[in-house]
């Protein structure tokens, strides 16, 4: 199965709500957000006059330090998109091996766009430099052209790693000493920028384009940004429409986006210290056959010694019958992501069940 395995509908006791760590897209508008929901002025974006759409477009450009940005309605799309305007049909793309372009969307790149990608495995979700330029191809009638690389901030897979801004400054130079174009899938971009005390900009500027998602840990209900050079961006425009990404009057959406980077950003903070708080838990319980990945933003990925993907399966089924919403990751690891529905009172549950429950994951 996929990232996210169907899960049984927990056993609770009727006075609980399940606690849901499975991903941070499970967040719901609160009564802020939906009061500015009420409050956009609207246009028709596909003619370019929602006035708020425009707002969040300028927003997201300035904070990233790009000439101008796209409202789209997924993550997913905005990468696609981002290949698109990069590469042409026969063109090689290199790739981190366990990014989520790569992973989980679908054989895009191929399927849309007639892109080879090169997937090389990375270190926390960085590839090596000396093996970034050893991939990329030389002049060759016989070869694909390399056109493009894309890297994930933070790095999923990797346990919500985040990639250090001087390896990025270091792959843009390297990227443009290479003339290839380098992509940044920012899907987490702010939780990046929370835990290592830099701006967002200073993660997206090496990178020609960037994506983020105002879908994820930000708190709004649907829609990511792809930032780059103007000319790119008009043509993103373009590939949008064909993908039937235009969304009518969107400024429903972009005002829960604009009020998200305006007041979810810095609380992100809460969101690293409680998953630290299950990582101590875990830790602290000295349970033989558990291991974590290191753990710097708002997920905490737990291995099993020895675990093959029903028994993977079988403990996130033990922790939705004690309330505990999980995702094991390709029967390779379980998931927990913390996010702004998740209140103090829940993290402390949390850091009280899991560990019970991984205790007897043998047994």
């Amino acid at each position: 199965m996929g990232l996210h395995e169907r899960l049984p509908q927990p056993t609770l006791m009727p006075h609980r709500a399940p606690i849901d760590l499975r991903s941070d897209t499970v967040t719901r508008p609160d009564g802020p957000m939906y009061e500015a929901l009420r409050a956009a002025p609207l246009g028709d974006d596909v003619f370019g006059d929602d006035p708020t759409v425009k707002r969040l477009e300028e927003k997201a450009a300035d904070l990233l330090g790009k000439e101008a940005a796209l409202f789209v309605p997924s993550g997913t799309m905005a990468n696609s998109i981002a290949m698109a305007v990069a590469a042409r049909p026969g063109d090689e793309v290199i790739i981190e091996a366990s990014a989520h372009s790569f992973q989980f969307e679908v054989g895009g790149g191929a399927r849309l766009w007639g892109l080879q990608l090169l997937p090389l495995p990375g270190d926390g979700g960085a590839i090596p430099l000396d093996r970034i330029r050893a991939a990329v191809r030389p002049p060759d009638i016989h070869q694909p052209r390399t056109r493009l690389l894309i890297l994930e901030q933070t790095a999923n897979l990797a346990g919500g790693r985040v990639l250090p801004v001087s390896y990025l400054r270091d792959v843009g130079r390297l990227a443009r000493d290479m003339g290839i174009h380098f992509h940044l899938d920012g899907a987490r971009i702010f939780n990046a920028a929370i835990a290592s005390g830099l701006p967002a900009r200073e993660h997206a500027l090496p990178a020609d384009t960037v994506m983020f998602c105002v879908s994820k840990g930000l708190g709004a209900p649907a829609g990511s940004l792809l930032a780059g050079p103007r000319a790119l961006i008009d043509e993103g425009r373009r590939v949008r429409k064909l993908l039937g990404g235009g969304m009518r009057q969107a400024g429903i959406l972009a005002a829960c986006g604009l009020h998200a980077l305006e007041r979810n950003v810095d609380r992100l903070a809460e969101d690293h210290e409680r998953a630290r708080g299950l990582a101590r838990a875990i830790e602290a319980a000295l349970i033989p056959g558990v291991r974590l990945e290191p753990q710097e933003t708002n997920m905490v990925y737990v291995r099993l010694d020895g675990a093959g993907p029903e028994r993977y399966r079988l403990v996130v089924e033990r922790l939705a019958a004690e309330g505990i919403l999980s995702v094991a990751v390709r029967g390779q690891a379980i998931r927990f992501v913390y996010h702004k529905d998740i209140s103090a009172e829940s993290a402390a549950l949390a850091e009280d069940i899991v560990p019970r429950v991984l205790a007897r994951q043998g047994n």
